[in-house]
């Protein structure tokens, strides 16, 4: 049987599969803070209005071909991992990547995000500057 927050995550995830921000957020607390690794477009320690003010144009750089496949999730009462696969264009090229989401859960609601990536050269070359 899975734990509650594994299912906040798997929604969450799908939410944002789907370009559903509003659905994606209803699973947050209102002061989630999104940690991204690096120095590109998404690099830094962000709120949450801040995070998708970087977003979007991230996301042109790119041209909309970010992909992420959940890999694993693990949750508990506080904490949870999401292992996903991570691929995106940019300049002609396509760049792959792992990446590690650690969460801070409080009450069912996602509060805490930091990202780990397994490969900083690819990721660093979907998101330069």
């Amino acid at each position: 049987m899975s734990h509650p927050n594994e299912t906040v995550l798997r929604e969450a995830y799908a939410a944002f599969a789907k370009e559903d921000i509003p659905g994606f957020l209803a699973h947050c607390t209102p002061g989630v803070t999104f940690r991204m690794p690096g120095q590109g477009l998404l690099a830094g320690h962000h709120t949450v209005e801040a995070f998708f003010a970087k977003l979007g144009p991230a996301m042109q750089a790119v041209r909309g071909t970010l992909r992420e496949e959940v890999l694993h999730v693990l949750a508990g009462d506080d904490q949870g991992f999401v292992v996903v696969a991570q691929s995106a264009e940019r300049d002609g090229r396509l760049y792959k990547w792992n990446c590690s989401h650690w969460w801070r859960i409080e009450k069912g609601r996602l509060a805490e995000f930091q990202e780990f990536v397994d490969d900083p050269v690819a990721y660093e070359s979907a998101w330069k500057v």
